[in-house]
Order: C-alpha cells, then sequence, then structure tokens
C-alpha cells in the first residue's frame, strides 16, 4: 500500500514563495538541483536537510514528507519484532525484559502490537 504523495515539500515551498534555488540557500546548499532532487524523491534528505526544512517552513518532517517518515516508521516496527523475537530465545534476565518492554512500548506507536504474551511476564513472575 503506497501513498500517491511522498512529499509535501514542492507545496510548502510554492506556499512560501521561494524558489529551489532560494531554499537551497537557506539549507546550506549550492544550488536549486538539490532541492529539485528532494522534492521529486530522486534524492533523500539527509538529517542535516530535513532539520533545515523542518526550521525553515516550521512543520516536522512527518508533514514534510510522509512517505519516508512512514517508510522508516514501517521498517523500525519490522526491525523491533524481529529483535524481541531474537531476545524472546535468549535469557529470562531482567535486562532482557526491559528491552522487550521498551521493543513493546516502540511496537505500539507503530500499531503493530502482537498478540502473542511476550511481554505479558513482568520482573515479578516466573515462566
Amino acid at each position: 500500500m503506497t501513498t500517491r504523495v511522498k512529499t509535501y515539500l514542492r507545496t510548502f515551498r510554492r506556499r512560501s514563495g521561494l524558489t529551489q534555488t532560494e531554499l537551497a540557500f537557506l539549507l546550506g546548499a549550492d544550488d536549486g538541483t538539490l532541492v529539485s532532487r528532494y522534492e521529486r524523491l530522486t534524492r533523500r534528505p539527509n538529517l542535516r536537510t530535513a532539520l533545515g526544512l523542518q526550521a525553515v517552513f516550521g512543520v516536522s518532517a512527518d508533514h514534510l514528507v510522509p512517505g519516508i517518515c512512514a517508510e522508516v516508521d514501517r521498517s523500525v516496527m519490522r526491525r523491533a519484532r524481529l529483535l524481541s523475537r531474537q531476545l524472546e530465545r535468549h535469557s529470562d534476565s531482567a535486562r532482557t525484559k526491559r528491552k522487550l518492554r521498551f521493543l513493546l512500548s516502540i511496537m505500539a506507536r507503530g500499531g503493530v502490537v502482537s498478540n502473542r504474551h511476550l511481554w505479558a511476564r513482568d520482573d515479578n513472575t516466573t515462566g
């Protein structure tokens, strides 16, 4: 399920009245080519650029480039699920249980909480 609009960068830039070259200048880039690539998603902004875009437009990156943010979220959720499965097979130490609770909180934010009993046990119960 891919969303058609993966970036609103062009929309925000045009609403502000800035040209690609002017936005590039604000971001510390040499010319507007880079901004064009970000708008067309042929290049993804790095962290420094994403933070710069937030500063310029006053909105978070997930509003400017929701498609990229959604991809990153899905990827992190998938890896959190895999890591929790790996940790499950290891010890029942307090440290491992703490990690599993943290991974559960990550997955809960992404709506990926499993129905399994992975985290049903707390530190005071035994297997």
